[in-house]
């Protein structure tokens, strides 16, 4: 009898043992997840969350490199690891060429010490996928931007690498497209000593440096409280939403529009030898419409479209973290704009920015506040009334008709219409 009491007292002694062995494992565990820093390198924990097959491929096969074709990468959210109110923010503006984006973004580039900003990385990831597929293919570029976007806030830059051409060698490149328009990447300790024999075509504009070390950018963007990133390749919102559900991050996504009939015109110009047939158009030449101008014409538009629908409906995975701003409001009310983006990201409002905005765009004070007159503002909004004909006007009414509507952008009746300045084709309107 004894020896089966024995038998018995040990046996329940040791389920007490283990069952407080799984709690304290638990509780371990619980706080190795807490202590995740937001900024953990997604190398780092790619292994752990996926498998060591989604490691990055340093030549990257875009047919066969399952880290470029993560269909439905998703993240877990615990609610205990999402970054506080106050804590890192992570920004992204969206837009389309010509729609006064590189303006916009130098309001993050220039907040100052606590903020990495990165002009158009994904230029490096477009343009290997068009080489090595004789074009984009949005089924393949989107997943690929997506996972370079999502490693660049997470401050790691070796998937990015893997685009550059020439590859970057011992992490060091003169290739980085745009390097001089981040003030990141152009100043201590990332501007190393000049290296004369080095080629940089995208040299540091305010100080000569070496060419970039991307460990010490890396290194740099950690010591970074806040991180932003300008593109105007993403063409759906709803392939960033890894981004939004990621714990470690607290993205912001900002989308920058502009009326379809300026981009136009405004591209006609920058883009001259693309817009050929436009131009000719314009010219009055009376030529058959090219189905294909007019088809990604109509792609463009409605791409836009759609990912503003996305973000003015809320969904639970963008809620709060999706603002709509239009360009010709920024153009003429460049600092109240500013303002509201900074209230919408949680980041104070610096000075710099300030006296940036006010120096580069002529504005004066006035009772009301610090801004250009709109008048003025509103003549160089519109220029682009007087710089095409409206046989183009109707035709972009016509193919991008739901997108201006959307917008709030009128629709010119007639020739006289497009012409008179007093009447303003911009609808007062408020996205919330």
């Amino acid at each position: 009898m004894r020896i089966k009491y024995t038998i018995s007292v040990i046996f329940i002694v040791t389920l007490v043992i283990i069952e407080k062995e799984n709690n304290i494992i638990s509780k371990v565990s619980d706080k190795l997840s807490t202590k995740l820093t937001p900024l953990t390198p997604l190398t780092s924990l790619t292994p752990l969350l996926f498998g060591p097959s989604l490691s990055p491929d340093p030549q990257p096969n875009v047919s066969s490199d399952p880290h470029l074709n993560l269909e439905n990468w998703t993240w877990s959210t615990p609610e205990r690891v999402r970054p506080t109110a106050g804590g890192p923010k992570h920004i992204l503006l969206l837009a389309t060429t010509r729609t006064g984006s590189s303006f916009v973004g130098e309001f993050f580039n220039q907040q100052g010490s606590n903020m990495f900003y990165l002009f158009e990385p994904l230029w490096h990831v477009e343009r290997m996928l068009s080489v090595e597929r004789g074009g984009t293919n949005a089924s393949v570029s989107g997943p690929a931007y997506r996972d370079v976007l999502h490693q660049l806030f997470l401050c790691d830059f070796s998937l990015l690498e893997s685009f550059i051409e020439p590859r970057p060698e011992g992490h060091v490149t003169a290739a980085l497209f745009r390097r001089e328009s981040s003030q990141s990447l152009c100043e201590e300790p990332v501007c190393t000593p000049l290296v004369r024999k080095a080629f940089e075509r995208y040299h540091c504009r305010v100080r000569r440096c070496g060419p970039l070390n991307l460990t010490l950018a890396a290194q740099s963007c950690l010591q970074k409280e806040h991180h932003a990133i300008k593109s105007v390749r993403v063409r759906q919102l709803e392939t960033l939403r890894p981004l939004a559900e990621d714990p470690r991050l607290d993205m912001k996504f900002i989308q920058l529009v502009r009326d379809p009939r300026a981009v136009l015109a405004s591209r006609m110009v920058a883009f001259s030898s693309k817009y050929k047939i436009w131009k000719r158009w314009a010219m009055g030449e009376d030529l058959p419409v090219d189905e294909d101008e007019v088809r990604k014409l109509k792609g463009n538009c409605d791409n836009i479209r759609m990912s503003a629908e996305i973000g003015l409906k809320q969904p639970a995975w963008l809620r709060g973290r999706y603002m709509l701003v239009r360009y010709e409001d920024i153009a003429r009310f460049p600092m109240r704009k500013a303002a509201e983006m900074y209230s919408f990201i949680g980041i104070p409002f610096s000075t710099t920015v300030e006296e940036w905005i006010l120096k580069n765009t002529q504005a004066s004070k006035e009772v009301s506040g610090v801004y250009s007159t709109q008048k003025n503002s509103s003549e160089q909004v519109e220029k682009w009334r007087l710089s095409i004909p409206f046989k183009l006007v109707q035709l972009v009414q016509k193919v991008c008709g739901p997108t201006m509507t959307l917008f709030g952008y009128k629709f010119a009746e007639n020739e006289d219409m497009l012409i008179d300045k007093s009447v303003s084709l911009i609808e007062e309107r408020t996205f919330l």
